[in-house]
């Protein structure tokens, strides 16, 4: 049995490198040294004691030299001391010089001295020998009628660890504690008086609760907490005493003490389910969310609220508090707001959906005028999502988000802007009505734009939807603008040679003499080092972009000038202004073009922008009615068509959320009478209590586990082989962050094996807990030994070791067997998860790390093989099943998990089936998985490596 599974209560901590005193010096420093002497003294025995070390001598010098003493650190140390040293003889029986010992604490209990009575009292709780306590129960019993707390408080403790271990010492201990917690004042002393009742005699429990039950509000919040806890589990175990305490439960709803409204809010859900009760335990939970400074607090409670609305009756009712619910965005954490709009939004109704969108928008404004913070631009971009969401569920918002939006487009973070852009596209493409509204507004933003990516996108929306000759010439008028004097190339080398407008001159500062490396002076000017820096502020967007090198922008703007062309031709009747018009926009792009062509811009226009532009010029110096349709139609139905996709998957996975939390019931289900009932049919929900006690201890039953024979076995891992004279399994239990090792060891020699030592190593992030403790194994015998391993993230990791031992008799060294690795799978530790599109290609980009793992496998489905890494790699598919299905000869799919460290996967599988070899070729091509850190990436990799192969049946 390992320390940690002692029944332990002192832990001391030892240096490693201290030498082990020998008994007689200990002996003479307790019979003859100075208090100090004897204190230093009685802590080494402790420590020696505790490694294992049979001091029997010292016995009897510590009763007779050391326990007269009345120093408190001495009586401390004592009370350790006596709780480790072994108590009885080899055969069970009392040591004889226990009785003296027995006297001295009858005399410790009948001290003056308040912390020499209470921590004696506390030693006695840990007493296992009954022999020991039964002349100290008059004591005891005395000590509850103690004038201060601290000894009767400990007192009850001692009396009930006494009661439950040995009744017949006690037998009217509830009667006794109930007297006492009629008459006492004191918090803590009620607390443990009233604990003990629940877990001895529920029933004097409940009599004492009924005398007070109008008073609990006044009790200091350890008292209530054990009150709450009583009224669950009598409730729990009888519902109809229900009625009879859920007026204490809505008083403690008001209690000072956070811990007591959490547990009571709980505790009222799990009572009543009537939506006055729901009410009052979410109203709650808000409270505590806004009221804690802890974040993780706010985010346990945020998950109880997220619970609760999950049960279909309680949705409606915490409908209602959605703005209650919003105040906890005043909370700057980035978590917590994420999880708190998130849950908004899932209860957002037609009723509240307008004041939800003003307090967004709120809070998007004030996001604007705080000074710039890393998390700053996550939450606008979490708010402008989410104001996307309610628009598209409510079509009647959208005319109020969309001119506060707009602002946003040349905002400096693109991330934020791209998710504006990608609402207005949406929007403008569904709601005709908003049409002039947002080309208005898009308008007046766009020379304010700074970010490429977001030109180019608002390029394209101009170009699709302004079909009004105002609307047309005003977007031609903001490209000359954007694009400053044309031709470009032109007006760039007159700035270059310094034919410049006055405003755009630069004051000269006096010129500076350079020594060159042939040693003559030459002389250079500051006009030439400041002009490139004040020349660049001053251009405007478009050509900044252009002379940066960024001509995909241009081969956007060709496109947009050439659908405002066609459709300029078809509103205007007049030849000359339509000509004039098609003339300026084919002008536009030639010097473009010629921009491109020139050395003037840092990277050169790529040809796929070249063929773009041309083909441009092509269309409008034809002007087919074929390529009117193509650009003025086509694109606008391939648009239409995403969104109509979008928009179905979105109502897909809604239906089936909703169908998840939809209660059926079949029309042959019994109806349960609460009377006619029985108690034991009753327990309909788990003990909760229960449950988090589980959880806490790593016990907790995995649903997914459904054959109980596979489960366990499938982790037994052989660490020897059945001919060595020790065998050894190992049985790998993870528990989230850690791993508890349970080897069994078998003796299959006919010796007897002395200090039997399971030795371990690790490899990767693990560290071991506890080195396991020496056995002696009796010929053919066996025995479990456990140690613990801790695990830090998510990395395949090895534990290696060996078994050493010696045998009995023998005088050969120690014999040694080497066990075999365990490795530790790293899909413990990996759940599916979900992302955007846009996240997963930010954190492509981010993440450092890649494994490219070639596809080898015998499969030769390209379905069939992805379903097949997403089993294996608990990975979640992002890549739509509409895009995925067909028949076809290759595959790309995204797929995304993340750890339970917070640690993010990302993999992208890129397969095809060469069908010039057959059909019953194997799939074939490449998977690239990217991570944070090198291990997540390696052990994926390897994961899918290993796993690639379907195993023959």
């Amino acid at each position: 049995m390992t320390a940690a599974e002692n029944v332990c209560y002192t832990l001391i901590n030892v240096t490693s490198d201290s030498e082990p005193p020998s008994e007689v010096s200990l002996k003479t420093d307790l019979e003859k040294g100075e208090i100090k002497a004897k204190t230093e003294a009685l802590k080494k025995v402790i420590i020696m004691i505790l490694n294992g070390e049979k001091l029997p001598g010292l016995l009897m010098t510590i009763i007779r030299f050391v326990l007269p003493l009345q120093d408190h650190t001495i009586k401390k140390l004592l009370l350790v001391f006596w709780e480790i040293v072994p108590k009885t003889t080899p055969d069970g029986k009392l040591l004889q010089e226990m009785i003296l010992v027995c006297d001295a604490y009858r005399k410790d209990l009948q001290h003056p001295n308040e912390f020499i009575r209470g921590s004696t009292l506390r030693f006695l709780c840990k007493l296992k020998e009954s022999e020991l306590l039964e002349p100290l129960m008059p004591a005891i019993r005395a000590c509850l009628e103690h004038r201060h707390s601290y000894v009767r408080r400990n007192a009850v403790l001692a009396i009930y660890t006494i009661y439950r271990n040995f009744e017949h010492l006690i037998p009217d201990a509830p009667e006794l504690i109930h007297d006492f917690l009629v008459n006492e004042k004191d918090a803590s002393c009620k607390r443990n008086a009233f604990m003990m009742l629940i877990h001895a005699d529920q029933d004097r429990a409940l009599d004492y609760l009924s005398t007070c039950i109008d008073q609990v509000h006044t009790f200091g919040d350890i008292l209530q907490l054990v009150i709450v806890e009583l009224i669950y589990k009598v409730c729990h175990a009888n519902p109809s005493e229900r009625a009879r305490f859920i007026r204490c439960i809505y008083n403690l709803l008001q209690s000072s003490s956070p811990a007591v409204k959490y547990e009571a809010a709980g505790t009222l859900v799990t009572l009543s389910s009537a939506p006055t009760a729901i009410k009052a335990a979410a109203q709650c939970y808000i409270d505590l969310i806004i009221k804690e400074s802890d974040n993780n607090v706010k985010l346990i409670v945020l998950d109880r609220l997220i619970e609760l609305k999950e049960h279909p009756t309680h949705e409606r009712v915490l409908q209602d508090l959605v703005m209650d619910i919003l105040r906890v965005l005043s909370t700057p954490d980035l978590e917590v707001r994420k999880k708190t709009l998130q849950l908004a939004l899932d209860l957002v109704s037609s009723r509240n959906v307008e004041e939800l969108v003003i307090v967004l928008k709120k809070e998007v404004i004030k996001t604007n005028n705080v000074t710039e913070h890393e998390d700053t631009d996550k939450y606008r971009q979490l708010l402008v999502r989410t104001l996307h969401s309610c628009s598209v569920r409510f079509p009647d918002m959208a005319a109020n988000v969309i001119p506060v939006l707009m602002e946003f487009l040349s905002d400096t973070n693109e991330a934020a802007a791209a998710d504006v852009l990608e609402f207005v596209r949406e929007a403008i493409q569904r709601f005709d009505t908003l049409r002039p509204l947002i080309i208005e507004k898009m308008l007046e933003v766009f020379h304010a734009i700074k970010t490429v990516k977001i030109y180019r996108g608002a390029l394209w929306i101009l170009g699709e939807y302004c079909s009004t000759k105002e609307d047309i010439q005003n977007v031609m008028t903001e490209v000359r603008r954007s694009l400053g004097e044309i031709p470009i190339v032109d007006n760039e080398i007159k700035k270059e040679t310094g034919e410049v407008k006055p405003e755009d001159e630069v004051s000269a500062t006096p010129a500076q003499k350079l020594v060159t490396e042939m040693g003559t002076y030459v002389t250079q000017s500051a006009l030439s080092s400041s002009r490139p820096s004040k020349k660049e502020e001053d251009r405007p967007p478009l050509r900044g972009f252009l002379m940066d090198g960024d001509f995909y922008v241009a081969a956007s703007l060709a496109t947009t000038l050439t659908k405002l062309a066609l459709r300029y031709v078809d509103i205007v009747q007049d030849k000359k202004k339509q000509n004039s018009f098609v003339a300026e926009s084919m002008l536009i792009m030639v010097t473009v073009l010629h921009l491109g062509k020139s050395s003037l811009p840092k990277k050169p226009i790529t040809d796929d922008d070249v063929d773009r532009i041309s083909l441009c010029l092509k269309v409008l110096s034809e002007c087919s009615p074929l390529m009117n349709d193509i650009f003025n139609k086509e694109c606008r139905k391939s648009l239409s068509h995403m969104l109509t996709v979008r928009l179905e998957e979105e109502k897909l996975s809604q239906k089936k959320e909703s169908e998840k939390r939809n209660v059926t019931v079949q029309a042959d289900d019994p109806i349960s009478f609460m009377q006619l009932t029985a108690k034991n049919e009753m327990t309909s929900k788990e003990d909760q209590f229960q449950l988090s006690l589980l959880a806490a201890m790593g016990n907790t039953q995995r649903k997914e586990a459904a054959d109980p024979l596979a489960s366990k076995l499938n982790k037994v891992t052989q660490l020897t082989g059945f001919s060595d004279p020790v065998y050894a399994e190992a049985y790998v239990h993870v528990n989230q962050y850690d791993i508890v090792l349970d080897v069994l060891v078998v003796n299959q020699t006919s010796d007897t094996l002395q200090n039997c030592t399971l030795e371990l190593a690790t490899l990767g992030d693990l560290k071991l807990v506890e080195k396991p403790s020496p056995l002696t194994l009796a010929p053919h015998d066996f025995a479990n030994i456990k140690a613990n391993v801790k695990v830090a993230s998510t990395e395949n990791g090895i534990i290696f070791g060996n078994i050493v031992y010696d045998v009995s008799g023998a005088a050969s060294d120690r014999n040694c067997v080497v066990l075999s690795d365990i490795h530790i799978d790293i899909m413990d530790y990996i759940q599916p998860a979900s992302c955007t599109d846009a996240e997963f290609r930010q954190m492509w980009a981010e993440f450092e790390w890649e494994n490219k793992v070639t596809v080898n496998t015998n499969i030769t489905d390209l379905n069939e093989y992805l379903q097949h890494i997403l089993k294996s790699t608990n990975m979640k598919c992002l890549t739509p099943e509409k895009a995925l299905s067909g028949f076809c000869g290759f595959m790309a799919a995204n797929l995304y998990a993340r750890s339970i460290f917070g640690e993010d996967a990302l993999a992208n599988v890129s397969i095809e089936k060469p069908i010039h070899l057959g059909p019953d070729a194997p799939v074939n091509g490449h998977i690239r998985i990217r991570a944070k850190s090198q291990g997540m990436a390696l052990s994926l990799g390897d994961k899918i490596n290993l796993s690639q192969k379907r195993a023959n049946v």
